[in-house]
């Protein structure tokens, strides 16, 4: 419980707080309404915030809509970045994001470089051809190794598109299993030297925090025990787990749209079918294609494309931070 000071504590707080006269935060609508609580605890009454982030994203997975709820309450002051800057003028993913939040359709112009959809029924040959780009294709079309460099993001877990399915075809592409090849399997998933994985929990004793991609570099099958290697912007991290530790990491040459939020890639792959319907949603593939810097592939159907661009429908969350900041 947070709230009652029960569970994770923060080192920083209203008796000890952040030594800083300006705390910019990006990605802030991620920020849930607890941890926004803390945050502007820790914040001296000197201290200027300054919160960089985009409302038309997936709102927070914690309660609460944060970002938005400031910004509708007209209490602060707020700055919408609208210009689409000259290196960004021919984008077709920049102008295409911006089509998408208002929806429209995207512009498919195959003469662009940057921006593709390719259209797949059904769901098998949809994911054959998703395999293929990440696994290949891709790769050698930004002159990179197999499978480096592009990223399957995917809205839901399950189904022949789902990040488990698609996991498992990756990884058999890119790093086959094989009766020379140390493997260690937990919660039925086969972990081996060169998989991709990601931690799924916040580990604070090992420095590793949810959704940190990293690569396996070495594996002990008598100990049960492996290294994986992250790099941020301070350079190479390898990080030992024991067996124990092996349930917050999960193979992720596929993940969910919501975990890649707060990251972006040289390229990323969306299948999107109806078998996802519940899932297509504006916010959704607004998200996942905002993850791309150089080149988005869309592989699926038209009328999901079309099912997502139109549904606004996003489930309603009773926060009340806006009416109270009004009142």
């Amino acid at each position: 419980n947070f709230m009652a000071g029960e569970g994770i504590t923060f080192a920083r707080n209203e008796d000890k707080p952040l030594a800083c006269d300006v705390l910019i935060v990006d990605e802030a609508s991620m920020i849930d309404i607890i941890l926004f609580h803390h945050l502007l605890k820790a914040l001296s009454f000197q201290s200027r915030l300054i919160l960089i982030g985009d409302q038309d994203q997936l709102p927070s997975v914690g309660p609460g809509n944060v970002l938005k709820d400031l910004i509708a309450s007209d209490y602060l002051p707020v700055v919408h970045l609208q210009t689409i800057f000259r290196q960004a003028e021919e984008s077709l993913i920049v102008q295409n994001a911006h089509r998408i939040n208002q929806g429209q359709m995207p512009i498919i112009d195959d003469n662009k470089r940057d921006f593709f959809f390719m259209e797949k029924d059904d769901p098998m040959e949809a994911a054959q051809l998703v395999t293929d780009l990440a696994a290949q294709r891709l790769p050698a079309f930004l002159n990179l190794a197999d499978g480096e460099g592009v990223q399957v993001i995917t809205p839901m877990r399950k189904g022949s598109i789902g990040v488990d399915s698609l996991n498992i075809a990756l990884q058999e592409r890119l790093n086959p299993r094989n009766k020379d090849k140390p493997a260690i399997t937990k919660t039925g998933v086969s972990f081996s030297a060169g998989d991709k994985v990601m931690q799924i929990r916040n580990n604070y004793d090992k420095g590793i925090f949810n959704g940190d991609i990293g690569q396996i570099v070495e594996i002990d099958t008598e100990n049960n025990q492996l290294i994986v290697e992250f790099q941020d912007g301070e350079g190479r991290h390898f990080v030992p787990y024991e067996e124990s530790d092996l349930d917050e990491l999960v193979l992720s040459y596929a993940i969910t749209i919501h975990k890649s939020q707060g990251s972006e890639y040289p390229a990323v792959v969306i299948p999107l079918l109806t078998q996802h319907a519940i899932m297509l949603q504006r916010n959704l593939l607004y998200t996942g294609i905002t993850r791309g810097k150089e080149l988005v592939v869309i592989v699926g159907s038209k009328r999901a494309l079309y099912m997502a661009v139109r549904n606004n429908d996003i489930a309603i969350r009773y926060t009340g931070l806006a009416e109270r900041l009004q009142s």
